[in-house]
């Protein structure tokens, strides 16, 4: 490998342990909507007692979320994203969360 190829890909702490994470919390979200939305409910429709009686699907959840913080294929997937999102940036200068956003077409 070439030193500039190597560079490329070489992570700082924050990327490696603040930011991937982060992408990776926010697609197990994705991936486990159907218990966060059971919790969610079950907490709206309990209220005070959702302490006691949402047990069972706050277990689910932290089961749910829990194996997709573990998945090394899904933080490889985003490490790999995130690589991607970053070289976008530094070729164009421009976040990606600003590439994303859809311009008028008519002004």
């Amino acid at each position: 490998m070439e030193p500039a190829s190597q560079e490329v890909n070489l992570l700082r702490h924050v990327e490696k342990d603040v930011l991937i994470p982060k992408m990776v919390r926010e697609k197990a979200k994705e991936l486990c909507s159907n218990t966060v939305e059971a919790f969610t409910k079950c907490c709206q429709e309990e209220g005070l007692l959702m302490v006691v009686k949402c047990r069972k699907e706050n277990a689910a959840l932290k089961e749910c979320l829990t194996y997709y913080y573990k998945d090394s294929a899904l933080y490889e997937e985003c490490k790999q994203e995130y690589l991607k999102e970053r070289e976008e940036f530094r070729q164009t200068g421009i976040p990606s969360k600003k590439r994303q956003q859809k311009v008028p077409s008519s002004m």
